[in-house]
């Protein structure tokens, strides 16, 4: 299960200058906590973060190089020099291409533009600058987004007789190429480190052309987006600038992969126009998203723009492919390590990044994935918030013939003889350099909800969000809810709590969590929203976490779970007894953190397991597919655990899916409380549904009947009778109400859940 953590904490000292300053700008305390707890610790700086602009833009010359670069491009302008712009395949390489394209051409240079694709690697290469010189003869390289760490290839550019610039924001490898080289990671005066490659290609327009380059400020904005980069500093003030320069007039190669969107953010960028763009380039013609943000023809434009599109499509299809068979042999062979790493055949080397990026995130660990070529391998790796993959790949560089990247991200490439020792090395520093909280996924939360218009005001004047500046969460605790589908069949649910509405998009599946007793805390974002001219306050769910130990009348769905499950057949569980399971689970644990389910039907089952503490406990399904070890609690039918490794029953060894896993179930005889599977008791509950026929509601059998409460009959009685007549063919629910089937005819030994409870009642 997920873990709520505050995203911040104040001292007595801290919370007093929160609330002063909170008073002395005029906003609620909530809002100055959020932003003090990211950098904003006075009124200055609160201000500048709530009306980001232009005016904060930083002096470019404070840039170590920077003097140098625009020297060298003066004279390559007054001595008629060739230049040629080498450029990356993403959206960042794409947006600082344009970028420089236009600001060379208006400082007095024609610039070659070459943008390598994905398959010929990350970065310069020695066949990639032939191909330039052989086209272009270039006297000056000068790189954008990309070249930091090619020492190799600049002295290969230089050996030719050209000037080498390089601009790029990724981090500094040990040896530096040895050129002009512009880099806000470097320290120097320049204060701010998180430009993306576009944000320099920004600085250095803008030292050139002075405020003739604010007009760019779009395309870095889009690649600030695109590229993950934090959304605070310079950054914020770079999109936010972008964002309205596009709300005013916006340029024709954005707005035609934009289409109609009703609202333009930060968000609209990173989910529509971003991925279109890197469609491209995972597609093998980078070639084409770059002429469309060079073009002023409005017709290739449109032209181009649908041609990404249909790049975006086939992407997304590859993307659900290469992941359903890496999750396969994921499966297949165990997510057992500190890290998730993968290497296929055929896979499409355009999408292993966006395929790394979504085990990492399912995981919760660092993700590699690799697709071979020849005896090398070439990948992307993703990792978490936690988790600095780059300094962990440099730690295992021995078996790396090449990475790049930063915290977050890098490309990778190896030999296929070394995959194995690259893993096992990866998996050993991981677990020596990370506690297991920093693999735990969390969800942070701003505080808890709370004067809820007016913090929906204030938090509309924090945008734009994204990484390192998050929409506040916050959260609100409750019990049972009245939690609902939107209509029959929906995925969707509303509810309401605290007297706020929410909605909890494809929530079905905590339908039973939200509507039960047991305590909860539900995560949510709120916002105004209008229609049909009327402005309405709405929140969002975005988590629910719960205390699977608590809650009375959650046990009637625990039962009813039990049920479900004891007319399944039993699984070839090795028994054991308690003191065995206890030490069986304590070692499991003390082994690794992934990979041991432990399922019981009882709660109280769990307290003869003293190995089990500090485990996660839910309740009818696993929220995390990380793995993890977990206790889980009268599971759904038809739950899948078949990505564990060991699976451990407390009672009932049936009612799930276990693949290969290592069964075990605790020795002894069990019985089953509370019903009664006599005929004549049977024929009584019966009866009582038809004169309540209409009356009983829910979407579940328990829920059906609770709404029966006012018969003298047994609720856990009730269930059995329900879920027997249901298997029968004599009733069923829908539509949120129970119908009796009229004219059926049947026999009782038909039912396996009636004979299941038969049997136990008689063992």
């Amino acid at each position: 299960m997920k873990k709520i953590v505050k995203e911040f904490e104040f001292t007595a000292s801290e919370q007093a200058r929160v609330e002063s300053l909170a008073a002395e700008l005029g906003l609620s305390a909530t809002t100055a906590g959020i932003l003090f707890s990211r950098g904003m610790d006075d009124a200055d700086k609160m201000r500048a973060f709530l009306h980001p602009s232009r005016e904060h833009f930083l002096d470019p010359f404070l840039m170590r190089g920077m003097k140098e670069a625009t020297e060298l491009l003066t004279r390559a302008r007054d001595e008629e020099w060739r230049v040629a712009v080498f450029g990356d395949y993403d959206a960042d390489g794409i947006g600082a291409s344009a970028i420089m394209y236009r600001a060379l051409s208006r400082f007095g240079i024609e610039p070659y533009l070459y943008v390598p694709e994905r398959a010929e690697g990350y970065g310069m290469s020695v066949e990639a600058i032939d191909k330039i010189f052989d086209e272009f003869l270039p006297d000056l390289v000068l790189t954008v987004d990309c070249g930091i760490s090619n020492r190799r290839e600049v002295e290969y550019i230089k050996e030719q007789g050209a000037f080498v610039i390089v601009t790029d924001h990724h981090e500094l490898p040990d040896e530096l190429p040895d050129c002009i080289t512009v880099n806000p990671k470097f320290k120097d005066d320049y204060p701010y480190d998180n430009l993306c490659g576009a944000g320099v290609a920004f600085k250095l327009a803008t030292a050139l052309l002075g405020e003739g380059a604010a007009d760019l400020i779009d395309f870095a904005a889009l690649s600030t987006v695109a590229d993950s980069v934090p959304l605070l500093g310079e950054n914020r003030d770079i999109v936010a600038e972008g964002l309205n320069r596009m709300r005013a007039d916006c340029r024709p190669a954005i707005a035609a992969l934009l289409g109609k969107v009703s609202e333009l953010t930060a968000q609209t960028l990173a989910f529509t126009v971003a991925p279109r763009i890197n469609a491209a380039g995972r597609m093998g013609d980078a070639r084409a998203a770059l002429e469309m943000f060079v073009s002023e023809d409005k017709e290739e434009i449109a032209r181009l723009a649908e041609r990404l599109n249909t790049y975006n499509v086939s992407r997304q299809k590859y993307c659900d492919e290469l992941c359903a068979s890496a999750l396969a042999e994921l499966y297949a062979e165990g997510a057992y390590k500190n890290v998730v790493m993968l290497a296929g055949e055929h896979w499409n080397t355009g999408t292993v990044g966006i395929v790394a990026a979504r085990l990492a995130e399912q995981f919760s660990r660092p993700a590699l994935i690799f697709v071979r070529s020849g005896d090398m391998l070439r990948g992307s790796a993703r990792s978490i918030e936690n988790v600095n993959i780059f300094e962990a790949l440099k730690a295992c560089s021995q078996y790396i013939e090449e990475f790049g990247g930063h915290a977050q991200a890098a490309g990778v490439n190896v030999k296929a003889e070394n995959f194995e020792a690259l893993k096992n090395a990866l998996d050993e520093y991981l677990g020596s350099h990370y506690s297991r909280e920093d693999f735990a996924p969390v969800i942070p939360v701003s505080g808890e909800a709370k004067d809820f218009r007016r913090v929906a005001r204030e938090v509309e004047m924090l945008e734009p969000f994204g990484v390192g500046n998050r929409r506040p969460q916050f959260v609100l605790h409750a019990a049972e809810t009245n939690a609902a589908p939107i209509k029959e069949l929906s995925p969707h649910l509303s509810l309401s709590v605290d007297r706020l509405d929410l909605m909890s998009f494809n929530g079905s599946k905590n339908l039973k969590i939200l509507k039960s007793d047991m305590k909860k805390n539900i995560v949510i974002d709120y916002n105004f929203s209008t229609f049909r001219g009327r402005e309405y306050l709405k929140g969002f769910v975005r988590a629910v976490t719960y205390d699977a130990a608590s809650g009375t009348r959650v046990e009637l769905d625990l039962f009813e779970n039990r049920l479900l499950a004891e007319a399944r057949p039993e699984l070839p569980a090795r028994e054991a007894g308690a003191d065995e399971l206890n030490a069986l689970i304590a070692d499991s644990v003390r082994k690794c953190a992934y990979g041991l389910c432990v399922v019981c039907f009882d709660r109280a089952a769990l307290a003869k397991y003293p190995s089990l503490a500090g485990i996660p406990a839910e309740a009818f399904r696993i929220t995390t597919e990380s793995v993890e070890n977990a206790v889980l609690i009268a599971p759904d039918p038809d739950t899948d655990l078949s990505a564990y490794r060991d699976i451990v029953f407390l009672d009932c060894a049936a009612g799930v899916g276990t693949g290969k896993a290592n069964l075990f179930r605790a020795r002894g005889a069990r019985t089953i409380e509370g019903v009664d599977p006599a005929r004549e008791s049977l024929l009584g509950v019966f009866a009582a549904i038809r004169a309540f026929e209409g009356a009983v509601v829910g979407e579940s059998l328990a829920d059906a009947a609770r709404s029966m409460g006012g018969l003298s009959v047994p609720p856990e009685q009730l269930v059995f009778a329900l879920a027997v007549f249901r298997e029968l063919g004599l009733v069923e629910l829908k539509e949120g109400r129970l119908h009796i089937v009229r004219g059926k005819k049947t026999d009782l030994n038909d039912s396996a859940i009636y004979s299941a409870v038969v049997r136990l009642r008689e063992g």
